[in-house]
């Protein structure tokens, strides 16, 4: 009966999880959780990621991304800007269908190499993803059950087959957009995107090369926002083709997501007008338009940055951006200030103003500019000459 005891408690012993303790944990090894992490490593501050998916899921996400001249000087600095994968704009031509005024935006106005950078979401993963240590994420990962406590947040988790629970100081949500979910404040636009790349044609008479024989993409790294009343279309340049965010109202994106390439190029070429023209489009994704703010960014010792936190209209390119500054901004406080809960209150506080101004501007322009309205076409109009 001793033996039998004895070897029953050994077996306790060996299928009991043991708690491991980590500072801070990230779920959620997209390129906001990971510019987190890489911000925090600089300044000498340990995290772990864990992410659902595995590792090399990235490979196949077909979205590009508008990065600001601001994003990259921050991606900079922890060593993962993606240069050869991205694409620079120069010049940003905004328009509206049917309407006078047009606004042009050039990169020399503002002394800058670029106003922004195209880049593929992949490209950019992959950048962040090499300056990772190995023992810094833990992928293709099951999260069980997330319990917070008053001075800590217990994460029990499944990883290669083996059961885990973590204690952490501070677990930051930076993975997926919020659902239903009651703290998240949700308006529908009532838009899909069509997004695609497709080819821009070569300019009339040879005037796709430079002064000095040198060859440039025949969209001369020109960005179009163009208004129309189904919703904006954006045009961004990414390597020789563009990046097409086409916005309509969902029945129209059936009927566009359904066409063959000549059909969706056609309609492509209508909603854009005769400024440019296009061929070869390649495969179409489609997702639904929505605003998404949480009301409240800290609860506890927990925390939400980047989509978990707000997921922003399309248009203009402000959302990853701005999760790109959650990221930057929590990591400074975190390494000024301390993991503590004071910390969190500050975060949320410094934030406020960038992300509701954010929210409020993309909002107001898909508002005021999805309709064909006549007298505000014509404020619209003066307003994109005034600027």
């Amino acid at each position: 009966r001793q033996k039998q005891s004895l070897k029953s408690r050994k077996s306790c012993a060996m299928t009991e999880t043991v708690v491991e303790h980590i500072d801070i944990l990230i779920i959620g090894a997209g390129p906001v959780g990971m510019t987190l992490h890489l911000a925090l490593a600089a300044g000498g501050q340990k995290s772990l990621l864990v992410d659902r998916r595995p590792r090399e899921s990235h490979q196949n996400d077909p979205r590009a991304l508008a990065l600001s001249y601001g994003a990259r000087q921050l991606l900079e600095q922890i060593n993962a800007w993606p240069t050869r994968a991205a694409t620079p704009i120069e010049t940003i031509h905004i328009s509206q269908k049917g309407g006078f005024g047009r606004t042009l935006i050039d990169r020399s106005e503002h002394a800058l190499p670029a106003l922004g950078y195209v880049v593929r979401y992949r490209d950019l993963a992959a950048a962040l993803a090499t300056q990772l240590s190995a023992e810094a994420l833990l992928d293709a990962v099951e999260i069980l059950d997330i319990t917070p406590a008053d001075d800590h947040v217990s994460v029990s988790l499944r990883h290669a087959g083996a059961l885990r629970k973590i204690q952490t100081q501070l677990l930051v949500h930076a993975e997926g957009t919020p659902g239903d979910d009651p703290a998240v404040k949700v308006s529908d636009y009532h838009q899909h995107a069509v997004i695609a790349e497709i080819t821009p044609l070569p300019p009339l008479q040879g005037e796709g090369r430079g002064g000095d024989g040198s060859h440039h993409p025949a969209h001369q790294h020109r960005a179009w926002e163009r208004f129309t009343p189904d919703g904006p279309l954006a045009l961004l340049p990414l390597g020789n083709e563009y990046s097409v965010v086409f916005t309509l109202p969902p029945a129209k994106a059936d009927a566009v997501m359904a066409m063959d390439d000549t059909a969706f190029t056609a309609a492509l070429q209508n909603q854009f007008g005769n400024r440019m023209r296009f061929a070869k489009p390649g495969p179409r994704s489609r997702f639904p338009l929505f605003l998404r703010m949480r009301k409240k960014l800290v609860q506890g010792n927990e925390i939400w940055i980047g989509n978990t936190a707000q997921t922003l209209h399309p248009v203009s390119g402000q959302g990853f951006n701005l999760g790109i500054r959650d990221a930057w901004q929590l990591a400074e406080i975190l390494l000024k200030n301390g993991v503590d809960r004071s910390s969190l209150s500050t975060y949320a506080a410094s934030r406020r103003l960038d992300r509701q101004g954010c929210a409020f501007f993309t909002d107001q322009i898909v508002r005021t500019f999805s309709n064909d309205f006549g007298p505000l076409k014509l404020a619209r109009g003066l307003g994109l000459l005034a600027l």
